[in-house]
């Protein structure tokens, strides 16, 4: 018998992540050790207040029906007071509000709210992959906005010619940026409000690394610009800011006819995220934040020995502000996909070839800071080594 893929699956890949963690496996397989930079998976453990919150939570026998898809009001209101205290935002916790299980289950499911067949979405070029994933399985045409260094990793919304504006319907954005690790000023996103509203365009504003800043880099949520929760949702994630990640938990904010519209969906998809867990992000959220200080102070090492041990060696990149990755150009004459390859079989360090992200990904690599320092010194002299070699 044979089975053939929906048409909405056309322009779907098999995610590189996947694509990169098969050949890591083999070389373990084989023996290998090998430094993992490839998957952005944070390797901290929450902190004690949390894990203690979700250990209570387990324990408590009135945990395990059914919460419903919005949330609990506990979480709500403790991711309304978050962000008015983290970013001066007001958010109604009933309308303005609403869970996710982690940012990417909103961020696959809003083109499904709003965009019919044929409609366009702008979307990033480097890009993380659910950006385009989740509109072409809506139907979505995507109309690719270069991120270059020339433009500083930002769109040129004057390059957008007015027949794709006309039919655009959502434009998705993401700073601090997964996997540029570049950011956005202030006045730019002003420009992005008046700009969707020029042409009714709703902006999805992935903000999910927004604590993850160094040098004291602090971003402006996007919903902090005045006239933002007219055109606007933003989505986050206690993954990385709280190290949370395999707990899926997230939240959506901002324009509240919009919320609504990914609520019905979300009720038809799923009955919400296992109450303890929620919990746990209430904890996290309205607890000591000193450990979300330490996590990014932690980052921040960890990025200074793989830009510093990489410039000194000749690889030139970057010193990012924000995000646990690095930007970095092949510094061979290889396709990044190929560079990656042979770095992971010969020097034993996996990282993301640029081109999983997109056609403006080509001739980079992402790699993440998800190891601890000695594991990071140590893929700095293997890449050196091997390098060295050629």
């Amino acid at each position: 018998m044979e089975f053939r893929q929906a048409q909405r699956m056309q322009g779907l890949t098999s995610a590189i992540f996947t694509e990169v963690d098969n050949l890591r496996k083999e070389q373990v397989a084989a023996g290998k050790d090998i430094i993992t930079l490839s998957i952005g998976s944070p390797d901290l453990a929450p902190a004690g207040h949390i894990i203690e919150a979700l250990q209570q939570g387990v324990g408590n026998r009135n945990n395990y029906g059914y919460t419903l898809s919005k949330g609990i009001p506990a979480f709500s209101n403790a991711v309304s007071n978050w962000y008015k205290s983290h970013f001066d935002v007001d958010l109604d916790a009933q309308t303005e509000v609403y869970s996710l299980i982690g940012s990417q289950d909103g961020l696959a499911h809003i083109a499904l709210c709003l965009v019919n067949p044929g409609d366009v979405v702008l979307v990033p070029d480097p890009g993380y992959p659910i950006f385009s994933a989740g509109p072409l399985m809506a139907g979505a045409e995507l109309y690719r906005m270069p991120l270059t260094a020339a433009n500083h990793y930002l769109p040129d919304l004057s390059a957008i010619s007015e027949a794709v504006l006309k039919r655009a319907k959502m434009m998705i954005i993401n700073y601090p940026n997964n996997p540029l690790a570049a950011t956005a000023p202030r006045e730019f996103f002003e420009q992005v409000v008046a700009f969707a509203k020029r042409y009714n365009i709703l902006v999805c504003h992935d903000f999910a690394y927004s604590e993850l800043v160094f040098d004291g880099y602090r971003p402006d949520s996007f919903l902090s610009i005045p006239g933002a929760k007219e055109v606007a949702i933003e989505f986050h994630s206690l993954s990385k800011t709280y190290n949370m990640a395999g707990c899926r938990a997230g939240m959506v904010v901002g324009n509240k006819e919009v919320i609504a519209l990914l609520g019905k969906v979300k009720s038809n998809f799923d009955y919400g995220i296992f109450q303890p867990i929620q919990q746990a992000a209430v904890a996290a959220l309205t607890g000591p934040q000193d450990c979300v200080r330490e996590t990014a102070l932690t980052y921040q090492r960890r990025r200074d020995i793989i830009v510093n041990g990489l410039n000194q060696m000749g690889w030139q990149v970057n010193r990012p502000q924000a995000s646990m990755y690095v930007w970095a150009p092949v510094p061979t004459q290889q396709s990044s996909f190929d560079f990656v390859v042979d770095l992971l079989k010969h020097a034993g360090v996996a990282l993301i070839p640029g081109s999983g992200f997109g056609q403006f990904g080509e001739g980079f690599v992402r790699i993440a800071l998800v190891q601890p320092e000695d594991r990071l010194s140590e893929a700095v002299h293997r890449i050196e080594s091997w390098l060295g070699k050629l």
